[in-house]
């Protein structure tokens, strides 16, 4: 796993060998933040990364500047992983929850600017994601919500998407909350 741009641009972390996580890959992120980094000044943003599994956009979005990062992480190893990786960059922009995301959607009262979410594939109320972050509120008018997802799911009909961009076999649609809109 690489981080592609800004202060730990080319930093590679190296996950453990039985880590179970399905990292986005490197060629997927660069692409998907060449196209995002045309819109967003990251250095205005704040950020929540959901599902956060080996903490590869939270690390991201930190090194491209983004001032408060929320990574939300369930798994024992992989949150143990991303804690670790925190304190070796010396990133004190990350905040690490341990707990299902959903639990979190449901208490957290807090907007964010950009919210990425990587669920398992397989999740069973993976479709309830979208649905749950626009019902919360938690995405700031003129925010960006990236979901990445199996070719198999499409959200083009759900409420504030905007485009859907295939790199290789990973999927995302983003979705904008354009201004004004809550």
């Amino acid at each position: 796993m690489r981080i592609v741009s800004g202060r730990y641009k080319g930093r590679r972390l190296d996950l453990p060998k039985n880590f179970k996580a399905r990292p986005t890959t490197d060629f997927a992120k660069e692409n998907l933040f060449n196209i995002l980094s045309n819109s967003i000044d990251w250095e205005d943003v704040k950020a929540l990364d959901l599902f956060g599994g080996t903490g590869s956009i939270s690390f991201e979005l930190v090194s491209r500047g983004c001032p408060q990062v929320t990574c939300v992480e369930k798994l024992a190893p992989n949150y143990l992983f991303i804690e670790k990786t925190q304190k070796l960059l010396d990133a004190k922009e990350l905040r690490i929850f341990k707990m299902d995301v959903f639990k979190f959607l449901d208490i957290s009262k807090d907007q964010f600017d950009f919210i990425f979410a990587d669920p398992p594939y397989d999740l069973p109320f993976l479709k309830e994601v979208p649905k749950l972050i626009f019902e919360k509120n938690l995405l700031k008018p003129g925010g960006v919500f990236v979901m990445e997802h199996s070719k198999s799911d499409d959200f083009s009909s759900a409420p504030l998407f905007k485009e859907r961009r295939v790199y290789g076999s990973v999927n995302f649609s983003i979705f904008e909350n354009e201004e004004g809109v809550e």
